[in-house]
């Protein structure tokens, strides 16, 4: 005890301690698995070339075969419009129509659409020659910072495909009866498409517009 007291801590020798104590906390341990460490060499990834038709056009690309639909769109093809929100199929901001049915491209593969029809919103519609759902979002106001907008427009003209073609939701009353536009058939149907500013009930107008002109 009597060396104890002997010791005087002061200021100056606390700094120095805690200096010391982390320097040897950041000097790296040696593995005790050093030899099973990898050697550095990393496969190259695997490719394979494909065709993707895109908007009436056939694209020729070599990809790595984990692309997905949407990294090839925007990547390898510069067609921006498709959006990458969530990159996990919860957003919707990355819908095109492929074969006339609307998918999440961030979900499916590159080399899986080959030999489909796959149409995003550069092939809806242009700039002299606008689709009635484009006319339709601009006059309802249907969007704000405009991020969904693409998605929302692919999955609506597809929603109304869907009730054209008498394929029920989940909030059809009589499934053996043709499906009735309604707003709670449009809300359930454009449910998998997010707006994170809100436009929702123009959304709604304007998807009421269309179907009101082709169904």
């Amino acid at each position: 005890m009597d060396d104890l007291r002997d010791i005087k801590i002061t200021r100056r020798n606390l700094l120095i301690s805690s200096a010391l104590s982390a320097t040897a906390l950041a000097v790296p341990v040696p593995s005790l698995h050093a030899e099973e460490a990898p050697s550095g060499d990393t496969p190259p990834p695997v490719k394979s070339k494909v065709t993707l038709r895109v908007n009436g056009q056939a694209h020729e690309l070599e990809l790595d075969t984990r692309t997905t639909l949407l990294d090839a769109l925007r990547e390898n093809l510069h067609m921006t419009g498709t959006k990458k929100g969530c990159d996990h199929g919860q957003c919707g901001a990355c819908t095109v129509i492929a074969n006339g049915e609307r998918i999440n491209s961030c979900l499916t593969l590159a080399l899986q659409n080959e030999g489909m029809e796959i149409t995003t919103i550069e092939g809806l519609g242009t700039v002299n020659s606008l689709h009635p759902m484009q006319v339709a979002f601009i006059k309802h106001d249907g969007y704000q910072c405009g991020y969904c907008t693409p998605g929302q427009i692919c999955s609506a003209v597809s929603a109304l495909q869907e009730i054209k073609q008498n394929i029920p939701s989940l909030v059809t009353p009589d499934l053996a009866a043709r499906p009735q536009v309604t707003a709670e058939e449009i809300r359930e149907r454009m449910s998998g498409n997010i707006c994170r500013c809100g436009a929702y009930s123009n959304i709604l107008d304007a998807i009421t517009e269309v179907a009101g002109r082709t169904i």
